[in-house]
């Protein structure tokens, strides 16, 4: 349970934004995602406010999305499978990796070829001195 934070306590999205260091928007994003998880009770007006099982999801999708890699499909698949993680701990035990974004594989830079782009940049640097 987030620090400070009762059974019957509710949170507004300004709130929880702050506390999460995520932008509101994301948190509707967040939101339209993963309906099943995230359901704010509207107040007065349309505000939202986050119940405190609700904010500890959030918790964890910002965790699994952020620090973890994983994808919004990853994380809409382990709610699916009701393999989502009750606690922040419980993370280490899905397997984040199947569910992560495949790793981009950078290609190899010829420094060969760097230093000739580089070497033709400060010829034409000289060249723009004397027009």
């Amino acid at each position: 349970m987030g620090a400070g934070m009762d059974k019957e306590y509710f949170a507004s999205i300004n709130e929880v934004s702050k506390r999460l260091s995520v932008p509101a928007y994301t948190l509707r994003y967040w939101e339209k995602q993963f309906p099943t998880a995230i359901k704010p009770t509207t107040g007065a007006g349309g505000r939202r406010y986050y119940r405190t099982d609700t904010f500890n999801k959030l918790v964890i999708i910002k965790e699994l999305l952020y620090t973890r890699g994983m994808t919004i499909a990853g994380v809409k698949k382990l709610l699916k499978e009701g393999t989502f993680p009750d606690t922040v701990e419980a993370i280490s035990n899905i397997g984040a990796q199947q569910y992560s974004a495949p790793a981009a594989s950078a290609p190899k830079l010829d420094t060969g070829v760097l230093d000739l782009a580089i070497n033709l940049l400060e010829q034409a640097k000289e060249q723009l001195k004397t027009i």
